[in-house]
């Protein structure tokens, strides 16, 4: 912010000095040198990582329709590339008009400016990635069977593609800290409520069939949070949660990260509130159902995170079993 030096009626900017005199060049007013100034925060982020760590940071900052916006493009980043505004904004119930400003807000002339990096990250992806997706697409757009076994067919064509999608977005490293996290725990603790609930329930069964200790924080009987408290910086915490997110599993999370228990969490996006709090999370990616959203991609990471531990606990990498209730 410029600072202004009564004696010499003269403001002092980033640039230098300039006068505030109402003695000046005709057409040429003081603010207008500070509309001109450009400076490196002035300019639009160049790449995809980039926008993607300053939505980050301005997300909780932002209003609700941004927000929304925010969570579209971070959760749909093919989609954005290959659609029209006007057939995103349609798809999220928000006018085109307010993508245009939200890029604006981010320092580009429109839309079109900040798509760019959307097709950009999309050329570089996996091969055949975007050929798959299509593919997946066009069944669906074609479909025209709305019997009971019409309705599998959607919801499995569907899964198909989240489960595709999550193994091109889930890094190798992350799945290995995960693992060694879990294995290393002193007890992990679950806590996951409403459509999240079936992950943890299957985490809390492999874990207690593979011997390690670990406790489900219930939200039966209004003990979760009070059973929270007994975690310590050697257990682990494993928070399942999507939209729109629990709110006691949302304070659990984040008065646990206070007390210094490490988070491992699987979410829809990088937006969740459990990211911050988190030391790993994973996005699972999430495809807009007529009915309901499925737990394909979710389930099928949960699993493969316990395959990871058993491999660990067994010593045997080849061929890892999880034990079942009758010992057969």
């Amino acid at each position: 912010m410029a600072r202004i030096d009564p004696a010499m009626n003269v403001a002092r900017g980033p640039l230098g000095p300039y006068s505030t005199s109402t003695e000046r060049t005709p057409g040429l007013r003081p603010i207008d040198w500070e509309k001109t100034m450009v400076t490196k925060q002035d300019l639009p982020p160049a790449d995809y990582e980039e926008l993607i760590r300053l939505i980050h940071d301005r997300f909780e900052q932002m209003s609700k329709t941004y927000q929304r916006i925010a969570e579209y493009l971070t959760q749909h980043p093919n989609e954005v590339a290959v659609q029209s505004v006007n057939s995103i904004a349609s798809h999220c119930g928000i006018h085109a008009s307010s993508f245009v400003r939200f890029a604006q807000s981010l320092g580009y002339s429109g839309f079109k400016d900040l798509q760019i990096l959307f097709q950009t990250r999309l050329s570089t992806a996996a091969p055949g990635f975007e050929a798959r997706k299509k593919a997946l697409e066009n069944e669906l757009s074609l479909r025209q069977d709305h019997s009971e076994l019409g309705f599998l067919r959607d919801l499995v064509v569907r899964d198909v593609a989240s489960l595709q999608e999550l193994l091109d977005k889930i890094s190798a490293e992350d799945m290995a800290q995960a693992a060694d996290m879990i294995e290393s725990a002193d007890t992990v603790y679950l806590i996951g409520q409403l459509r999240a609930e079936p992950v943890v329930n299957l985490l809390r069964y492999i874990l207690t069939m593979l011997g390690r200790p670990c406790v489900l924080l219930d939200a039966s009987g209004g003990l979760a949070t009070h059973m929270a408290r007994n975690m310590k910086p050697t257990d682990l915490l494993i928070a399942v949660s999507f939209r729109f997110y629990a709110n006691e599993v949302v304070n659990i999370v984040e008065e646990s990260a206070k007390a210094g228990v490490p988070i491992l969490a699987i979410s829809d996006s990088t937006l969740s509130p459990l990211m911050k709090p988190s030391k790993i999370l994973f996005a699972v990616p999430e495809h807009d159902y007529t009915f309901s959203r499925s737990l394909a991609a979710p389930m099928c990471l949960a699993q493969a995170l316990m395959v990871a531990v058993a491999a660990r606990v067994q010593h045997n990498a080849d061929d890892p079993r999880i034990p079942t209730v009758t010992g057969q």
